[in-house]
């Protein structure tokens, strides 16, 4: 892009740039406003083949699939890159043109593109065949040995969850559940959803940990202290033994309690007044001091 870029003079070139910055930016979160920069960026360098590309690629995200076709036919023509073949197959069939999409798998350059692409046409070509009643040719369309190939590339959880998708399609319930499950082995971020359609096929539901918090915080506070138990009548103490064993216990510790307040008054009377030495000397020297009250 850089390369073709050079070719215009330099402020156009910046501003082309900036659009075309902002188009990739904008690509995940915001499909059709990255086509409008893309087309403006058209607008400025309508020449350039990666800004036809640029343009051909948001409007199919954007599925603007009638301008994404002629974008990538324009793409093709100018630049000879035939990697776009399967996102073209796909329009087709978007518009409702299943047999065009099938010619677009088989054409004469499929062989020419990397393995990712020819992986993308072999699903297009499997959907084609679907949309077209034929199930039995969209299962053996994708079984090809790719299926159980050991690698980490983008297309082979895509792969494995259109054959599932097919198998479950034809009611071959089992089948498809176990290529669900090797689907989501393969798919390290979740983004075919191959693990929820397991669940669903064997019966689990998903639930929104977030939805269950909020109903938990609408239910009443006292919801809970309704289903209390009714308290029980407990016996009351009319037996005389036990009245006089009470009274009994009352007398024992009614001594030590007053042991312990004269000892906090004479506590308090000693921090409070001044000790006169005379008055000591006076005293007797036998003077006994209380025992101090057991803890």
């Amino acid at each position: 892009m850089k390369a073709e870029l050079r070719s215009l003079p330099r402020s156009l070139a910046d501003l082309v740039a900036q659009h075309l910055v902002a188009s990739g930016r904008l690509l995940d979160d915001d499909p059709e406003l990255a086509y409008k920069h893309a087309r403006t960026a058209r607008r400025l360098a309508a020449r350039l083949g990666g800004v036809r590309e640029a343009v051909a690629i948001t409007a199919y995200l954007a599925e603007h699939y009638d301008e994404a076709l002629t974008e990538f036919r324009a793409v093709r023509r100018m630049t000879g890159n035939h990697e776009v073949l399967a996102m073209m197959a796909d329009c087709e069939r978007a518009l409702g043109r299943p047999d065009k999409a099938l010619a677009l798998t088989r054409d004469k350059h499929v062989h020419d593109v990397s393995e990712a692409t020819q992986m993308e046409l072999l699903i297009v070509a499997a959907g084609a065949r679907r949309d077209m009643k034929q199930l039995a040719a969209a299962i053996q369309t994708l079984e090809v040995p790719e299926l159980t190939k050991r690698t980490r590339a983008e297309w082979l959880p895509r792969l494995r969850y259109a054959y599932a998708d097919a198998l479950e399609a034809a009611g071959r319930t089992e089948d498809a559940l176990e290529w669900f499950h090797r689907a989501a082995a393969a798919d390290a971020d979740g983004s075919t959803g191959a693990a929820e359609r397991a669940a669903q096929l064997e019966g689990l539901e998903f639930t929104d940990l977030d939805e269950e918090d909020d109903d938990f915080e609408q239910q009443p506070a006292d919801s809970d202290q309704s289903a209390e138990p009714e308290p029980t009548d407990e016996p009351e103490l009319t037996d005389e033994a036990d009245l006089t064993d009470e009274s009994e216990l009352m007398d024992e510790s009614e001594p030590e309690l007053a042991d312990e307040a004269g000892a906090a008054d004479e506590a308090e009377l000693v921090d409070d007044k001044p000790v006169d030495e005379a008055e000591l000397a006076d005293e007797p020297a036998d003077t006994e001091t209380p025992d101090k009250p057991e803890n």
